[in-house]
């Protein structure tokens, strides 16, 4: 069931853009990298590495691990805890490197210590902060390489995807970005696999009860759904269902389907054929003004402003044009 809803959770997520990069490292080094409007990802070959987002302790990583900063959280890379911070565009600027948007960034940094060889990237979702999914990830996703639920596909995918950013072979880029879905996916089974403990909805998702009405919300968004049919659907009284809901979800059963609702919906006005009513009634709301009050309230403009947004060819390409911010200015990968 949880695997069912990671696949809808993550049925119309597509990567708008990639960003790579190949670091050759040689201890001691450490790098500052600040905040960025993407999924970051990291591994190593070589000496293991550390990395530290803001607020946590250094977390060691070993050959092969794979790191995901879902929510791009700024983080400290390094060969060693205690070592000082480089930022790294200034790191970046002392090399001489112009970074380019369409190039895999490639960077050596030291000289006669262990050596690291660090992949890097950054991938950019448009919809990622309104994703019921990207909402319950924590900041830090550490997949070690020899976690029993990680099966030889992760690193197949992984070789891959580095082979294929890297070569800058004709349409490199669109493979990279296909390629980086994938292998979103597969980190995400792994950490649902492998997790002691999860928050929001996932963590709902894990109890037999709770899990059984958050199934049947998510697959039937359109149909009225009370407290009272929910809990029936658990198999709880509607009191103790309504208590259990919050204290996992950390929202009541109808904030979530409301949420719910409008991320489905706001998929859906991508769409130029369907009329605003059609995608109203399919989840849930039987007249329009409703529906757009909600959608308001979600989104902070409404529908028909939404849907010229998503269109726009300029905010179609903010994605890109903030990768390449990124890199230019901040030299992120």
């Amino acid at each position: 069931m949880a695997m069912d809803l990671l696949s809808a959770a993550l049925a119309d997520l597509r990567a708008d853009a990639v960003v790579t990069g190949h670091f050759s490292l040689n201890a001691p080094w450490a790098i500052a990298k600040p905040a960025v409007e993407g999924a970051a990802f990291r591994t190593g070959f070589g000496g293991p590495f550390y990395v530290a987002v803001e607020g946590s302790e250094p977390l060691r990583v070993e050959v092969g691990d794979f790191v995901l900063l879902p929510h791009g959280h700024a983080h400290v890379l390094s060969s060693a805890p205690g070592v000082e911070p480089v930022p790294f565009d200034d790191i970046v600027a002392s090399a001489g490197i112009s970074p380019r948007f369409d190039t895999p960034l490639r960077l050596s940094l030291g000289e006669g210590g262990p050596a690291s060889e660090l992949y890097t990237g950054i991938i950019f979702y448009r919809e990622a902060v309104r994703n019921p999914l990207f909402s319950v990830l924590p900041p830090l996703i550490h997949v070690r390489a020899n976690d029993p639920a990680v099966g030889p596909w992760l690193a197949d995918t992984l070789m891959a995807f580095i082979r294929e950013s890297m070569a800058c072979q004709p349409g490199w880029a669109v493979a990279a970005a296909r390629l980086a879905d994938v292998l979103f996916v597969q980190l995400l089974r792994a950490h649902l696999s492998s997790a002691i403990s999860h928050t929001g909805w996932l963590r709902g998702l894990m109890d037999p009860q709770i899990g059984r009405a958050i199934a049947q919300l998510h697959r039937y968004p359109e149909r009225e759904w009370t407290v009272e049919s929910l809990a029936a659907t658990a198999g709880m009284s509607r009191s103790r269902f309504s208590a259990r809901f919050v204290e996992l979800v950390e929202e009541t059963p109808i904030g979530h389907l409301t949420a719910y609702r409008m991320y489905v919906a706001s998929g859906a006005l991508r769409d130029s054929r369907r009329r605003l009513i059609e995608i109203a009634t399919s989840v849930g709301y039987a007249s329009e003004k409703a529906f757009i009050r909600a959608f308001r309230r979600w989104s902070g403009m409404a529908p028909k402003q939404y849907a010229r947004s998503v269109k726009d060819p300029y905010y179609v390409a903010k994605p890109v044009a903030a990768a390449r911010g990124d890199i230019t200015e901040r030299a992120q990968a």
